[in-house]
């Protein structure tokens, strides 16, 4: 389509600063003019320009007018741009040549953007620090609507930059909704920029990278050339002062496993027995002889508390009555009856029987081992000297001194282990036993095999000792965790017992309760609370409440064996009872809580004894201590 070719019209007089740049003009139509090249050396650049360059075809123009312009309309430079060189000096100034645009709208609904052209400049390329101008919006198109003077869309202060779509007049050509759109990206745009996705990611692969497994190397070890040589003296370096070598000391062979012990019968084999056994034969001699003769008085005897008193303070410690039986800490004590030897008997953790003649001196003790386990209780038979019954957590046995055997009378079943027995008849054939489990057996020394006769269950966590009634055999007194009843044997079942009475008080675990030894109207108790208590049983009722309670520091603690509180044969109200007490003592109390007397020696006891035991007949005490020494006090 050939361009219309209007006459030219006389341009008004020209500006300093509008000569620098050739004017253009925009017709009626949305059309626009550009002026005349220069004549001259301007013009035939120009005009080579124009000739090496295609011509575009101009689309027909819809809903403008055809031939009108706007004279006049110039756009103006940008700031950035660089001036145009000044027509050649002399020149004449040549009349301005019109160029004209047309624009076709688009659909409304098609939102897509047209390619992006550049005004053409004066020399026919885009001017310096020019933008290429967005296209307007379809619905803008469509309706026609611009900010220019005949509605074309082009505004004479634009220089084709898209910021804001906000000609500089101030108008606002955006609709609300492209504005909320714009204002929505922004606040969207500024929301993830604040999450910082990027750093979070970038940590987040940082520690995967970390937690990848990777291969340890273990470190090496130092060269010996590396290492500090240490000073050590000539006798760490077994080096004679003269400079010669120290043979080196035999090895000695690493200590080995105790054998255990095997169920059944047991041979009376002392444990350190070397060569010549004259010794364990004659002490086992003299253990049978003194039990072939029989006690001259049947009945305890009882005196007043002022001789009782003065035969207290006659018993004095020595050195030769002090003497290491056992290997391991005492347990248990037992003291033979006999009035004319003094014949004692102690076991320890370690399941070893220690026997002492104590008028033999240091010579006269012989150790054997008949339980795998800690000895918690021995008794000479009260109708046959010639046994000593101990118990142990697997098994109770019998040292016949006549056969010389340790035999079996009862062994542990179904993970039951033994703690504790006495005798419930006077020929000693029958015997109760506590439990550690809590429940007590019955067991009948005549009866073959190794079973209890029953087993009961007393409703007890565990049974420390048991102590049968001295005159009422048929009453028997059981010590558990914190209880402390008196049961019937002829009631007992196998399940669901009840007591006959309760020892109410206890706030700890007990350690020992025992009745006295002639009428049995009194129990004295050991408890974990610090306190020794007596009680009145000569009726057994329901509930019995303590007679008295005595102060007493009854913390042991793990190395020694727990205290236990023993009557004296001799007298119906007193007690014994180790003590941590220092100088070291062993003490008396009466059963209204007086203490009165203490054992001590400042050159010969030097040590806790937590087991004691007291002669039925003469004034004789023997404590025991957690190195397996035995002390005897005597007259």
């Amino acid at each position: 389509m050939a361009l219309p070719q209007p006459g030219p019209p006389q341009p008004p007089e020209p500006s300093p600063r509008s000569r620098q740049r050739p004017q253009v003009r925009e017709g009626g139509g949305g059309t626009a003019e550009r002026g005349r090249e220069p004549s001259g050396a301007g013009a035939a650049r120009t005009q080579r320009r124009r000739r090496g360059r295609p011509a575009k075809p101009r689309p027909e123009a819809a809903g403008t007018g055809a031939g009108g312009g706007v004279p006049g309309l110039r756009i103006p430079q940008s700031p950035g741009s660089h001036p145009q060189e000044p027509p050649p000096t002399g020149s004449a100034e040549l009349p301005v040549r019109q160029l004209r645009v047309l624009l076709t709208p688009l659909p409304v609904g098609d939102r897509r953007l047209l390619p992006q052209q550049r005004l053409p400049s004066a020399h026919g390329g885009a001017a310096p620090g020019k933008r290429r101008c967005r296209e307007r919006s379809p619905r803008k198109a469509a309706l026609g609507s611009g900010s220019g003077p005949d509605g074309s869309g082009w505004d004479e202060e634009s220089d084709g930059s898209d910021a804001g779509d906000t000609p500089m007049n101030g108008d606002v050509e955006l609709s609300a909704y492209e504005r909320k759109r714009l204002k929505n990206i922004t606040e969207n745009a500024k929301f993830f920029a604040a999450l910082k996705l990027h750093e979070s990611a970038a940590r987040l692969l940082q520690v995967v990278n970390k937690r990848q497994p990777h291969a340890t190397k273990r470190a090496k070890p130092k060269k010996a050339e590396d290492e500090t040589v240490l000073r050590r003296s000539m006798r760490l370096q077994r080096v004679d002062p003269t400079g010669i070598p120290v043979p080196e000391p035999p090895a000695q062979p690493e200590a080995e496993e105790a054998p255990r012990v095997p169920a059944g019968p047991l041979p009376m084999t002392p444990e350190d027995e070397v060569g010549d056994s004259t010794l364990a034969d004659d002490l086992l001699a003299t253990w049978m002889r003194i039990s072939e003769v029989k006690a001259h008085g049947t009945e305890k005897l009882t005196s007043d508390m002022k001789r009782y008193q003065d035969s207290l303070n006659s018993m004095v410690l020595s050195e030769d009555s002090i003497k290491k039986v056992v290997k391991y800490r005492v347990c248990s004590i037992a003291i033979h009856p006999s009035e004319s030897i003094i014949l004692v008997a102690a076991g320890d953790k370690g399941g070893q029987i220690g026997l002492w003649n104590v008028s033999c001196g240091a010579e006269g003790s012989q150790t054997f081992t008949a339980h795998n386990g800690q000895i918690s209780c021995m008794q000479f038979s009260p109708f046959n000297p010639a046994h000593l019954l101990s118990v142990s957590s697997e098994s109770l046995r019998c040292a016949d001194v006549t056969r010389a055997v340790f035999d079996e009378i009862c062994r542990s079943e179904d993970n039951v282990s033994l703690s504790s027995f006495d005798f419930l008849d006077d020929n000693a054939s029958t015997a109760i036993v506590g439990c550690w489990e809590g429940d007590v057996s019955v067991v009948d020394r005549r009866t073959p095999g190794t079973s209890p006769e029953l087993s009961a269950n007393i409703g007890f966590i565990r049974t420390r000792t048991v102590h049968v009634h001295p005159v009422n055999k048929q009453y028997f007194l059981a010590a558990g965790s914190t209880d402390v009843c008196v049961y019937d044997v002829r009631c007992l079942t196998a399940k669901q017992n009840e007591p006959v009475s309760s020892l109410k008080g206890h706030t700890k675990s007990v350690a020992s309760a025992y009745f006295s030894p002639v009428t049995g109207s009194r129990v004295v108790t050991v408890c974990a609370d610090n306190n020794l208590r007596v009680y009145d049983t000569t009726s057994l009722s329901p509930t019995v409440p303590a007679l008295s309670t005595v102060s007493h520091n009854n913390n042991t603690g793990r190395w020694l064996s727990r205290f236990r509180a023993i009557w004296d044969p001799k007298q119906e109200h007193c007690f014994v009872v180790g003590s941590m007490a220092r100088p070291r003592q062993i003490e008396v109390f009466q059963d209204t809580g007086q203490l009165l007397h203490s054992f001590s020696n400042l050159d010969c006891l030097g040590s806790v004894c937590s087991i004691n035991i007291v002669h039925p007949s003469r004034n004789i005490l023997v404590g025991g201590n957690s190195s397996g020494r035995l002390h005897v006090f005597k007259e």
